[in-house]
């Protein structure tokens, strides 16, 4: 390990980390990863097939859960090549150009798929709060300028941070923490002023990250004052169980964040193996999970996959 640092002390390659101390056994975890990937590959098409071939699901609600099956997939297509590379033996190293673009992508779509859950929680307030304007607040046009305001706000604030990356001195063992590239990990390896991308990294992470998680619960407290408001029990219990699905993708998404965040700013006394398993239940959780609650808890889409499953053993 010592001889492999020094020779990349003076390179633009990073060296990816598999599973620490499972070296030897990294075929035989390639099999449970290729599977997640996979699933996650399969599950977030199917979401997006079901979506648009279905007409009853041509509805604000369903458009934005499209939205979040393509930033699942997205997240997906930035990682699998050197998650599963790193596994299979075939990819070892990364250049830093192409590490600080996975950089960009994975963190601009953790704040996309926070932003996506933002809109989602709007769609179930107005829905609920507001169900007589539902149709005329979100119609086609207001979903696709949220869609595009998503888009810009996800990867237009994050560049200065992460094209200055590119200028700064890495002459620590140009070593990762993960199968994949991270704005903090890289942070970790430079020797230059890395004040700036720490301060501004901090004020991307409260204005988007934690400013979307106050903005959920704030709607979901209004949700709930005005579902407690309602006479009939069976009424209430119909008004929040459509908003299961959505609370549950919700935690799905930031339990894992605040952990991995935790982990890089309070856990380097911890074993290298605790920073892998985080990066990798980050990166992977989510798009796994998403697909699976909105099949189970979404009745309409549990209808349309049970048919359209149905007719393919036909």
């Amino acid at each position: 390990m010592s001889a492999l640092s020094h020779s990349h002390l003076n390179s633009s390659t990073f060296v990816l980390t598999g599973v620490p101390g499972l070296e030897d056994y990294s075929l035989w975890l390639s099999i449970p990863f290729s599977s997640i990937y996979a699933m996650v590959f399969l599950g977030n098409c199917m979401i997006l097939h079901v979506v648009r071939t279905e007409p009853s699901l041509h509805q604000p609600m369903f458009y934005f859960l499209a939205m979040l099956s393509l930033t699942d997939l997205c997240m997906w297509l930035s990682t699998v090549h050197t998650v599963l590379g790193v596994l299979y033996g075939f990819m070892q190293e990364i250049s830093l150009d192409f590490c600080i673009a996975q950089s960009y992508f994975i963190h601009g779509l953790s704040f996309m798929e926070s932003s996506v859950l933002l809109a989602m929680a709007f769609d179930r307030y107005i829905a609920i709060c507001n169900p007589l304007r539902y149709s005329s607040i979100l119609t086609n046009d207001k979903i696709m300028k949220i869609g595009v305001a998503i888009l810009c706000r996800s990867f237009s604030f994050i560049s200065p941070a992460i094209i200055r990356l590119k200028f700064l001195n890495y002459c620590r063992p140009h070593i990762l923490s993960h199968s994949f590239c991270l704005h903090q990990d890289l942070l970790r390896l430079a020797c230059s002023d890395i004040r700036f991308n720490s301060i501004y990294a901090l004020v991307l992470v409260i204005m988007n990250l934690l400013l979307d998680a106050v903005l959920i619960l704030i709607s979901y407290i209004m949700i709930l004052h005005t579902v407690l408001a309602i006479a009939s029990r069976e009424e209430r219990m119909k008004s929040l169980q459509t908003c299961v699905s959505h609370i549950c993708a919700v935690l799905v998404f930031y339990i894992p964040i605040i952990g991995l965040t935790m982990v890089h700013r309070f856990g380097k006394h911890l074993s290298p193996l605790v920073h892998v398993l985080m990066g990798n239940i980050y990166i992977l959780f989510p798009p796994l999970m998403n697909p699976i609650i909105y099949s189970i808890k979404t009745h309409q889409i549990r209808r349309r996959v049970q048919r359209l499953f149905s007719l393919k053993a036909v």
